[in-house]
């Protein structure tokens, strides 16, 4: 009897596994049986995997969610824009101003006697607020400057460019120098010291010589304004190109 059971235990639990092998045997012969009537040369159709579909409804998500963040920040940068008044060109600002969408920087013109001057003002650089008190107690405001390229033409081709930041109520130069029409780029002209490095006098003189020529505090006051607003509007137009480009 002992002898029995022991062979019944075996068995059943033999017989598992021998229906699990019966199983994959008779599914194996069956699929080699069912390729074996198709004709020489058809290509077996692969079901795509859920893995590929769900990756695909991932993707789908992130971009909608892209698109939302985009939306928010469209409607706040509106918000501000609409929140700025329209920047009115004074009537005795000297220069007529080219302003391109797109641009970051705008140009000036006008003309002085037998000269030429252009401008390229680029968009403002705000300094990061100071966190810490100065000697009198007071705590420093950010301060916002405007760089400017300044180029004065005579006839005869020859330019004096100064470089100038403009802070408000301020002008600062920062370089000076002489161009020729048809100076070599493969030669090194001499530029001339920092201008800090020169005479006092010379540099006022020199603060003189800008101010004649309209580059002075209530000019580039007004321009800080007026970069202040194209930076924004340029700003409006980026995120709303993004946004085009992700939605298509």
């Amino acid at each position: 009897m002992a002898i029995y059971a022991m062979l019944r235990r075996a068995s059943s639990a033999a017989l598992p596994q021998l229906a699990r092998r019966f199983m994959a045997s008779s599914s194996s012969r069956t699929v080699h049986s069912a390729l074996s009537v198709l004709p020489r040369g058809t290509t077996i159709p692969i079901l795509p995997s859920l893995r590929f579909s769900n990756a695909f409804a991932t993707n789908a998500s992130a971009d909608d969610s892209l698109i939302q963040v985009l939306q928010s920040e469209i409607h706040c940068a509106q918000d501000e824009d609409h929140a700025q008044h329209h920047v009115e060109v004074p009537d005795d600002f000297p220069f007529e101003i080219e302003d391109n969408p797109g641009e970051r920087t705008i140009q000036l013109k006008r003309q002085y006697e037998d000269e030429t001057i252009k401008v390229q003002v680029d968009i403002p650089n705000v300094a990061p607020e100071e966190n810490e008190d100065d000697d009198e107690g007071e705590k420093n405001d950010s301060e916002s400057s405007i760089p400017l390229v300044v180029s004065v033409f005579k006839g005869n081709g020859v330019c004096l460019e100064f470089g100038v930041t403009a802070f408000p109520d301020e002008i600062s130069i920062d370089s000076l120098s002489i161009k020729q029409s048809e100076e070599s780029e493969d030669q090194l002209a001499y530029e001339g010291p920092e201008f800090t490095d020169l005479d006092e006098n010379l540099q006022k003189a020199f603060h003189k010589y800008l101010e004649i020529r309209g580059i002075k505090p209530s000019t580039t006051n007004f321009l800080q304004e007026y970069m202040f607003s194209k930076d924004n509007k340029e700003y409006l137009m980026w995120l709303k190109n993004l946004k085009n480009f992700i939605e298509k």
